[in-house]
């Protein structure tokens, strides 16, 4: 069931990019909400993508974010890469709270996430990289 709120910046939910085209990313993963709900602006929130795959060439856009305990499977690496140069705006029907099976009435047993406030920080000067406030 997709999201009907705005998450609260940090947070790390599920979300999913079809409809995207390579090379966005096009399938479902954790991301990390980076904005703040503003009243006037329902039903968007803006994310950076979280990735298992180390990048070739690690760039001032790339933070490595440890995950530990793990999100529920299939998400289920400790080391993550913030792909900050994937920056996107998105509806709340796309987003979903990452779930861990369900309890014995067959409710989905959500599982609430945030990155750290230091890693918080450091994906915002990746973003600052990305859109040319802050060159390396």
């Amino acid at each position: 069931m997709s999201l009907k709120f705005h998450p609260e910046e940090g947070a790390i939910v599920i979300c999913d990019f079809s409809g995207f085209k390579k090379p966005e990313m096009i399938k479902r993963r954790p991301v990390v909400v980076v904005s703040p709900r503003f009243r006037s602006r329902s039903g968007l929130c803006t994310i950076v993508p979280l990735s298992t795959t180390k990048p070739l060439n690690r760039m001032p856009y790339h933070h490595v974010l440890h995950l530990d305990p793990p999100l529920p499977p299939p998400f289920d690496s400790v080391v993550n890469w913030v792909k900050a140069d994937l920056l996107a705006t998105v509806s709340f029907e796309r987003l979903k709270m990452p779930f861990d099976g369900k309890d014995e009435e067959g409710r989905r047993r959500l599982v609430k996430r945030c990155v750290s406030t230091e890693d918080l920080d450091e994906i915002r000067e990746c973003i600052k990289c990305v859109v040319g406030i802050n060159r390396p």
